[in-house]
C-alpha cells in the first residue's frame, strides 16, 4: 500500500502501556474502549453495527478486510456501534456484485476511529497472554507525558451499562417486509411454509441484532419489540405467544432491573422464552447462577459448540460467561458446551418451556448449524398453546 498524504500518523495504546503505530484514512479525536479480537475471514460490516459491540474497539486478525465493500443489506443496526478498527490491511480495490461504497468510503465518510498497519498477529497474542484490556486510537503526536495520562485512564475505566446505551426507549411493532430476506431460501425449514404464522413474539431489545427479526419474520411470526427495562406487567398486557431475550453488549451482572424483570417473568407466567447470547445470561442470572469475564472472550464465526457426539459449528460475540454451579443442576439442564474452552454454551429449564444459547443461531457465517433453534422455538410455543387449550 502506498502510503501518501492521504494517509494519517495513527497510534494504538493499551492500558498496560504497550504501544502500536499505524496509519490512519481520517484525522480522529482520541477513542476509547475496550480492544478486543474476532477471528471471523467476514462479516466486518455486521460486526461494525451489531450493538453488541458497543465499547469496543475492534482487532479484525484477519489479515485484510474491506475486500467485498459495503452494501445495503449486511447492517445489524442503523448505526455504527464500536469505537474503533484495527486491521492488518485495508482493501482499497474490493470487489462484490452487492457493493455500494467502498470500505475505504465507509470508514471516511462515517469518520470511524482506525489504525492499519499494524502486526495484528502480535497484539492478539498479547490480549490472549494478558487478556483484553482498554486502549484507545489517535492520530496526533504524543508526548510521553501525555501518553503516561492516557495510560493512567485508561487503566481506570470500569465496567459501565452498556444495554441502556443501545436499547430501544419505546415500543414497537415490526413490519415483516423489511426484514424478510430470500438469503434463507434454501435452509432446511422454509419458511414459506409460515410454520410461525399469526404467533406473537416479544422481543426484549438488550442490543438486538436485525437478523434476529429476519429470522423470525421469515418464519411468519408477528413482532413486538420492548424496552431492556420492560417488566412483567407489560409483557402481561401484551399476551405474546413467545418471548425472546435479545443479544446486547458488557457485563450481564450490572443489568439488576432487567434481572429482576426477567426473573419475574418467568415466575408469574409460563411463556415460552429463548434467550440468545446476552439473554442466555440474564436468563442465566434470573435462575440464580453466576457469570464471569472470560480472559479474551469467544468473537469469531467457526466455534465449535455441542455435546454428546454432536457439534455444530457457530458465530459468538461474547466477553461474559455463566459459572458452572449447583443451580445448573438444580433447575436448569446444559444442552451445550464451547468445545474450545468447556464453557456453558446452552442452557434449558426442567420445568419450564425456556431454553437459551451463549451464541448466534441467527447469524450465517457460512455454516447454518444453529438456525434450527428458531424452527425449535416455534415448535415449542405451538405445544405449549395446544396443552394451554386442552386443559381449558
Amino acid at each position: 500500500m502506498n502510503y501518501n498524504k492521504h494517509y494519517y500518523k495513527a497510534i494504538l495504546i493499551l492500558s498496560d502501556g504497550t504501544k502500536y503505530y499505524g496509519w490512519s484514512l481520517i484525522k480522529s479525536k482520541l477513542s476509547l474502549g475496550e480492544v478486543v479480537f474476532n477471528t471471523g475471514t467476514t462479516g466486518y460490516q455486521e460486526i461494525i453495527t451489531d450493538p453488541s459491540y458497543a465499547g469496543q474497539i475492534i482487532t479484525f486478525t484477519y489479515p485484510e478486510i474491506g475486500n467485498t465493500g459495503i452494501n445495503t443489506e449486511d447492517d445489524e443496526s442503523n448505526k455504527i456501534h464500536v469505537k474503533g478498527i484495527i486491521s492488518k490491511n485495508i482493501c482499497t480495490r474490493p470487489s462484490n456484485w452487492q457493493q455500494t461504497t467502498s470500505f475505504t468510503e465507509y470508514l471516511r465518510n462515517n469518520k470511524i476511529p482506525h489504525i492499519f498497519g499494524i502486526d495484528t498477529r502480535s497484539l492478539t497474542k498479547h490480549l490472549r497472554n494478558h487478556g483484553v484490556m482498554s486502549g484507545c486510537i489517535y492520530n496526533e503526536v504524543l508526548n510521553q507525558n501525555t501518553m503516561e495520562d492516557i495510560v493512567k485512564n485508561l487503566s481506570l475505566k470500569k465496567e459501565i451499562n452498556l444495554v441502556d446505551q443501545v436499547t430501544t426507549n419505546r415500543l414497537y411493532r415490526i413490519n415483516p417486509r423489511l426484514y424478510t430476506k430470500s438469503t434463507y431460501s434454501y435452509l432446511k425449514y422454509k419458511t414459506t411454509t409460515n410454520h410461525g404464522k399469526n404467533l406473537s413474539i416479544a422481543v426484549l431489545d438488550l442490543g438486538l441484532k436485525n437478523n434476529i427479526l429476519s429470522r423470525l419474520t421469515n418464519h411468519g411470526c408477528n413482532i413486538t419489540v420492548v424496552p431492556a427495562d420492560s417488566d412483567y406487567d407489560l409483557i402481561n398486557t401484551l399476551k405474546p405467544d413467545g418471548f425472546v431475550l435479545s443479544n446486547g453488549p458488557g457485563d450481564p451482572s450490572l443489568l439488576k432491573t432487567i434481572i429482576k424483570n426477567v426473573k419475574q417473568i418467568t415466575e408469574l407466567s409460563n411463556i415460552p422464552i429463548l434467550g440468545i447470547c446476552m439473554g442466555h445470561q440474564i436468563l442465566s442470572l434470573a435462575f440464580n447462577c453466576k457469570t464471569f469475564k472470560l480472559k479474551f472472550g469467544h468473537r469469531g464465526l467457526n466455534h465449535p459448540t455441542g455435546m454428546n457426539q454432536k457439534t455444530e459449528i457457530t458465530s459468538q460475540n461474547h466477553g461474559f460467561a455463566v459459572e458452572l454451579s449447583s443451580q445448573i443442576s438444580n433447575n436448569l439442564a446444559i444442552t451445550h458446551f464451547n468445545l474450545n474452552d468447556s464453557t456453558i454454551a446452552g442452557i434449558i429449564h426442567k420445568n419450564k418451556p425456556i431454553f437459551s444459547v451463549q451464541y448466534h443461531p441467527e447469524a450465517s457465517p457460512g455454516p447454518h448449524d444453529s438456525d434450527y433453534l428458531f424452527y425449535n422455538f416455534i415448535q415449542l410455543i405451538k405445544i405449549h398453546k395446544l396443552k394451554a387449550n386442552t386443559h381449558k
